[in-house]
């Protein structure tokens, strides 16, 4: 495990060859640390995820480069983690690589690319060779870029430390989640750098241990509307999420929305009246 230390805003901490990560100064309940950064190459530079609006992010990324900007990637376009791409690519006219923002009101929209990365496209960025994976499930336009030479998968939102993500759906979708977490696991890589968080080095397992996770909390649900009968979302979050702090449960309402949709769309619950029901 990395030392906290290393997860400060600001801190330049050194991953591997030709990968760094510097941590924005974003940290929160669903932030963690603060959002990761990560600057890839030597001669020419790729910054994947710059962040949320930040002034001082953004010179840090600048200080931190010591070589032109060529490439900013983003996994996704969530306001913690996109926003500062623009400026970056006026400020250097680097090129903007991800997918565009679905229309959901959550999604930061001055993100325009100028690449939308093809599934298992590779970008060879001077010495550092990039793969995308089109990974949908937290959003549905989430993007894992894997760095072949160090078998490091950055992952955004999609895997992160000590927690499992939130669905935000309609966008994010519980079912695109658990194929894309099946996805991954063909991918040759050891260790995950997540979007929030300090580094994972056993990634295959961190895959196991999430899909496990969340196909028990989705039996629970199933459990919890046999039990409880018809009730609606709010009443039926803290019986289904009773191993978690209350003040989480705001956010675990939107990942026990995507579950009850996988479940409807499987014929497994019915959503009627405002009030969600087994199908049993």
């Amino acid at each position: 495990m990395e030392a906290r230390s290393q997860l400060l805003p600001g801190y330049l901490a050194e991953l591997g060859t030709g990968v760094r990560r510097l941590v924005a100064r974003n940290a929160g309940l669903m932030t963690g640390p603060g959002t990761n950064t990560y600057l890839l190459g030597s001669d020419a530079i790729a910054v994947v995820d710059p962040g949320p609006r930040d002034a001082v992010h953004l010179d840090a990324i600048l200080a931190a480069a010591k070589a032109p900007i060529r490439w900013v990637f983003v996994t996704h376009t969530h306001r913690d983690h996109s926003p500062l791409a623009a400026e970056i690519a006026a400020r250097t006219g680097a090129r903007l690589i991800g997918r565009a923002a679905p229309d959901d009101g959550r999604q930061d929209v001055t993100f325009k690319p100028d690449h939308i990365p093809g599934d298992g496209e590779r970008f060879e960025l001077g010495g550092v060779d990039l793969t995308a994976i089109h990974t949908p499930g937290h959003a549905s336009n989430c993007v894992c870029y894997l760095v072949e030479q160090e078998r490091l998968l950055l992952t955004g939102d999609h895997v992160l430390e000590g927690v499992s993500p939130v669905i935000l759906a309609p966008d994010g979708d519980m079912s695109s989640y658990l194929q894309s977490l099946a996805k991954l696991e063909d991918r040759a890589f050891e260790r995950i750098a997540p979007g929030h968080g300090g580094v994972l080095n056993h990634g295959k397992r961190m895959l196991g241990s999430i899909r496990a996770h969340r196909i028990a909390r989705e039996n629970k649900v199933l459990t919890c509307l046999l039990e409880a009968g018809p009730c609606p979302l709010v009443v039926l979050t803290p019986l289904v999420y009773d191993d978690v702090p209350a003040d989480r449960h705001e956010y675990a309402r939107y990942t026990l929305e995507a579950h009850l949709l996988k479940l409807a769309r499987e014929g497994r619950a019915v959503l009627a009246d405002g009030r969600w029901r087994s199908a049993a």
